[in-house]
């Protein structure tokens, strides 16, 4: 069983963060306007606070984004995606090094969970707003970039 005492300062922020991270990619790969942009957040923050599963690390993670949250703070504090490096780009090395830093120190169960968990925040993101179409005509419930961007979280988070 992994806990935050697994983990140094930095890379629990990082892990604690990571949901957020997932989300903000698809944010990234189809920006709308700014109630598509609260969908998503309110979509991500469901998902990062009711993991799938219940390994201990994923709850303690959860547990820590709920008290952040009742705190007010900003759970992507100090993450400030690289727009040159390319859309998302910035976004997906970060959970590439976060799925690195959880599969080195949590069991082989928690670190699947916790990989299947980021894809979720990806997915729920996803889901949270219907794109393009008029007036909610022909708007697709998932654009074709953000599913391509959910396929390249999974992608980075995986192995």
């Amino acid at each position: 069983m992994t806990t935050k005492s697994d983990f140094t300062e930095d890379e629990w922020t990082r892990v604690v963060r990571a949901p957020f991270v997932a989300g903000l990619a698809i944010s990234l790969a189809d920006p709308g306007g700014p109630i598509e942009a609260a969908k998503e957040t309110m979509a991500t923050f469901k998902v990062a606070t009711n993991p799938p599963s219940r390994e201990e690390l994923l709850a303690e993670v959860a547990l820590e984004i709920q008290a952040a949250t009742q705190q007010h703070h900003n759970p992507l504090k100090g993450f400030k995606p690289d727009k040159t490096v390319g859309v998302g780009e910035d976004v997906l090395n970060e959970l590439r090094e976060v799925h690195s830093a959880v599969a080195a120190k949590a069991t082989p169960e928690e670190a699947t969970a916790f990989a299947a968990w980021l894809v979720a925040a990806a997915e729920a993101a996803a889901k949270a707003a219907k794109d393009g179409g008029f007036m909610g005509f022909h708007a697709q419930q998932v654009s074709d970039r953000e599913r391509d961007m959910v396929d390249r979280v999974r992608d980075a988070v995986s192995g």
